[in-house]
């Protein structure tokens, strides 16, 4: 809508300063010819606004103008009180800010918004931990949150995930990233993208070296690289298919979701339903023990035949136990 587009245009130059014509017209999507009719309607509606032409101009507010207008929508109202739900504001320390920022939004919102916000902050709750996920160990971010903002390299003592002991690495930190309630350090070791859950960093101190960045790379550049890794389909992955009991059907689906590859047939036939998974190695299936009886490997035989042995090593420690007693 064109008061939306003149409102966002305003707010821009309120605080941008001097922007050109194209750019505007690229955050907006709309042609420079456009920009430059909205800025016409802007200086006849009584803002002090103008253009300058050349490879140095822009548009620009005069100097000193401001606007206390928030220019902000019923939907834009809620969607900002829905924040306050989410658990990240309080591992960063930032809880007390946005208590206070929301605090301050409210009283500037257009009084008809005011109710649906306010009924939003008490009506919608965004809880970013997974069920059951256990109690995590304690994250201190703040040296981590240091090493980003500062722009310094960085050293940890970090535990990889079946080791004991730490190892120790110096890190060029693009910053923090949670996903699913899990918080993860996003950095260069060596100008290689790595990932780190911050769960797992031992200590950590800030370096007087600043960061060393490779150049034009952003956060989001980084973590879509390493997201990729993480997602796609590992070398000596294997196609498992099972069949399940459908009365335990949700709660298996539940518990795999990251492995499915194909859902069953929602016919509700039968007293089983065929599921297809891919697991990251062939050991891996003996996952599914878990599931004792109510879950059946159908292939491959390889698959079958690694759950027997599973089965073998667990008989055989039971029984090596009750000879001890």
């Amino acid at each position: 809508m064109k008061s939306d587009r003149l409102l966002s245009i305003l707010l821009l130059l309120q605080t941008r300063g001097r922007v050109p014509a194209h750019e505007l017209a690229d955050r907006l999507e709309v042609s420079v010819r456009t920009i430059y009719r909205d800025v016409e309607a802007l200086s006849a509606s009584g803002v002090p606004v103008y253009a300058e032409r050349g490879r140095h101009g822009g548009i620009e507010l005069l100097a000193g103008f401001r606007t206390d207008v928030t220019g902000l929508t019923a939907d834009e109202s809620r969607a900002l009180f829905i924040l306050a739900a989410q658990g990240a504001h309080a591992a960063l320390g930032l809880d007390a800010a946005l208590g206070s920022a929301l605090r301050k939004v409210m009283a500037a919102l257009p009084a008809p918004h005011r109710p649906a916000a306010e009924v939003t902050s008490r009506r919608i709750l965004v809880d970013a931990t997974r069920w059951r996920s256990g109690p995590g160990r304690s994250v201190d971010l703040q040296v981590l949150q240091d090493a980003v903002f500062a722009d310094r390299r960085l050293r940890v003592s970090y535990r990889h995930s079946g080791q004991r002991e730490p190892r120790t690495y110096t890190l060029d930190p693009y910053g923090l990233v949670a996903k699913a309630g899990v918080w993860y350090l996003v950095a260069d070791r060596r100008a290689a993208p790595r990932l780190f859950r911050a769960d797992r960093v031992r200590s950590a101190r800030l370096l007087d070296e600043p960061v060393r960045r490779r150049a034009g790379v952003e956060l989001a550049d980084v973590w879509e690289v390493l997201r990729r890794q993480v997602e796609e389909r590992p070398e000596g992955a294997i196609d498992v298919t099972v069949r399940v009991r459908r009365e335990r059907l949700d709660m298996f689906q539940r518990m795999v979701g990251a492995l499915l590859t194909e859902l069953p047939a929602d016919d509700g036939e039968g007293d089983w339903a065929v599921v297809r998974l891919s697991y990251p190695a062939l050991r891996a299936v003996r996952q599914l023990l878990g599931f004792s009886d109510q879950v059946e490997i159908l292939d491959p035989p390889e698959a079958r035949a690694e759950l027997l042995r599973a089965v073998g090593s667990v008989t055989a420690l039971y029984q090596e136990a009750g000879r001890g007693e």
